[in-house]
């Protein structure tokens, strides 16, 4: 509990110095699509990524999350499955959130973030600490929001953007919005391929079986029935190909086929004070994994989901805010590792937010679920804000959340325990706020309790079976800080973000295995008439790899560097040179899996 404290203290004592920023770009160059992430996060912190940042990074959610978070990801080499550690915990314990609806995978309990293209998107959104009154399982160590945005006006924009890189790596994107004052319409389509046979430094070898190529398509269509009835309908394809390399003493011949499809029906309707959403989704994941990609045999894997989300929003004043949702979600899941089975489960939210003057709000939220398949804790968050001056804000926010134990957990042949309980962790962060014109600061602390930790460990028949195991203890601190100004036609910006973070198993004493206790990253841009250029560094700390701690990996520093010219009357073609790992550096984020060194990339945007 010492230590706990003095990383509570450490980022009190500074704060007379700095400003504080509570996202990485300002909130109002974007609409969040979500309505619980937009009204009820006043007490958590929010990082917003707009299309300007996406439109910087390669392609996969990975990319874009790694240089502008403190989420670190594990690897299995570069294009292969990336798995986070979001302050401290484990990539099931993460929830990603496709327009408010959870699309972790019901097999394994996490989304692989390679296979997701975030040029589908319009906006990222990182929402820090626990969510799962709201979004559900997994929702602990922090949530990741694909949104798309709706806007009912005239406009008819087109954009296409083609790159080529290193290693055989191309890829063609397309986006379109078409939209009048009664209908909107936004189509992405994506595709990447790359043979991904990079050489790996220091070794007399390259990267073999690591091509991957993948295609993705997102839609959103909007109409208004009349000024008070909405029908909207989101749809996202996925469908991936990738060939599984191996380490650096091991070759593999493995392939892994994705194919994911997400669909999506709502009924907004508003009257007076109330506003309600009716949402029916559709979810089916499907995997097929090849030992030998030459061979004809393959394990595979298929899950349904429908999802069924009533949810109304009553203001009865400007101050006061309430929030019911009600839902039901069906799994049924079928494939070569388990037998058919279904899963059902029922919930309740209760949400409400009172603003008391213009500078002090709280807010608090509660979660119940009724489930055949297992015994449902109540789960809530409490939280305020409270703007101390003009400048000087404080937020604290505590809740309860939980992570249900997955299909594999369950059902797997063999192995599966049906009697496993859901996760539990009790959690609380506080952030302080100062804001300046053009320096800002963020200074969290957080700290969690995880108990009945689901882990799969061998029984005395030397077989690997999954159980409620591990008590683990995460804190940590994360600080942020933005600077920009304009001199004449020169634009500068500059921001900066540190994560300090232990995650302790409380009966060893020692840090879990790939989650540094340091990470950097920051990025300067300068801008000038039609030229602008940008410098991005990330340090990782060194990782354990082994649970004694005895094995480790060693830290590194990365930058990357990027040079953009806009061309034609109105600015309509843009060309970006990339330079990835700057210095050619060797390193590795999974233990005997080399990532690239030195590559390049260059992309023409052209907007009609």
């Amino acid at each position: 509990m010492v230590k706990q404290l003095q990383v509570f203290l450490v980022f009190f004592i500074g704060l007379g110095v700095y400003a504080q920023q509570d996202t990485l770009v300002q909130l109002q160059e974007v609409t969040v699509a979500d309505r619980q992430l937009k009204k009820f996060s006043g007490s958590q912190k929010l990082i917003v990524l707009s299309d300007s940042i996406i439109a910087k990074n390669k392609g996969s959610l990975t990319d874009l999350l790694r240089n502008n978070s403190s989420i670190y990801f594990k690897e299995n080499g570069f294009g292969m499955v990336s798995s986070p550690s979001f302050r401290g915990t484990t990539a099931s314990q993460t929830a990603v959130v496709w327009n408010g609806i959870n699309i972790n995978s019901q097999f394994n309990g996490q989304t692989d973030f390679n296979t997701i293209n975030v040029t589908d998107f319009d906006n990222v959104t990182i929402r820090p600490g626990g969510g799962s009154v709201t979004y559900g399982s997994g929702a602990i160590g922090g949530t990741v929001h694909l949104n798309n945005e709706m806007k009912f006006k005239t406009a008819s924009v087109h954009a296409v953007r083609v790159n080529y890189g290193s290693f055989s790596t191309y890829g063609i994107r397309y986006g379109g919005v078409f939209s009048t004052q009664k209908f909107s319409s936004t189509i992405h389509f994506s595709r990447n391929e790359s043979q991904n046979d990079y050489k790996y430094i220091g070794y007399d070898k390259k990267n073999e079986n690591g091509f991957y190529q993948n295609n993705s398509f997102n839609t959103v269509f909007g109409y208004k029935l009349n000024g008070h009835n909405t029908l909207k309908f989101y749809t996202h394809y996925f469908d991936g190909e990738r060939y599984f390399s191996g380490t650096i003493s091991s070759p593999s011949k493995s392939k892994y086929l994705d194919l994911n499809m997400r669909n999506m029906v709502e009924w907004q309707m508003k009257s007076g004070r109330f506003t309600s959403q009716l949402k029916g989704a559709f979810l089916q994941e499907n995997y097929k994994y090849y030992e030998n990609r030459m061979s004809e045999n393959f394990t595979h894997g298929t899950v349904e989901s429908t999802i069924f989300k009533y949810d109304v929003i009553f203001e009865p004043s400007r101050k006061v805010r309430w929030n019911v949702i009600l839902d039901y979600t069906q799994n049924n899941g079928r494939g070569s590792g388990i037998a058919k089975a279904k899963r059902e489960i029922a919930g309740g939210s209760l949400l409400f937010q009172h603003k008391i003057a213009k500078t002090f709000q709280y807010e608090g939220s509660f979660r119940y679920e009724a489930t055949s398949v297992y015994k449902s804790p109540l789960l809530f968050s409490l939280g305020g804000k409270w703007d101390v001056t003009t400048f000087y804000a404080i937020k604290i926010n505590g809740s309860k959340n939980y992570r249900i134990p997955t299909f594999n957990d369950l059902y797997w042949q063999g192995s599966g325990n049906p009697n496993l309980k859901p996760e539990h962790s009790y959690q609380a962060e506080l952030s302080q706020i100062l804001s300046f014109s053009k320096f800002k600061f963020t200074a969290t602390g957080y700290y969690y309790d995880i108990t009945d930790m689901l882990r799969w460990v061998p029984n005395a028949s030397g077989i690997w079976t999954p159980e409620n195991t591990d008590k683990v203890s995460t804190y940590g601190a994360e600080l942020g800080t933005e600077w920009q100004k304009k001199l004449g036609q020169t634009k500068l910006s500059f921001n900066l973000n540190y994560a300090y973070t232990v995650s302790e198993n409380e009966q060893t004493r020692k840090q879990l295995i790939y989650v540094p206790f340091h990470k950097i990253n920051g990025q300067v841009n300068v801008g000038y008439r039609r030229a602008s250029l940008y410098y991005q560094f990330l340090f990782n700390g060194k990782v354990y790899t082994s649970n004694d701690n005895f094995y480790d990996l060693e830290s590194y520093w990365l930058s990357n560097a990027g040079l953009q010219y806009d061309l034609g009357k109105k600015k309509n073609i843009n060309v970006l040179f990339q330079v990835f790992n700057l210095e050619n550096k060797a390193y590795q984020n999974v233990l005997s899996r080399p990532m690239p060194g030195r590559n390049y990339n260059l992309s023409i945007n052209f907007k009609l």
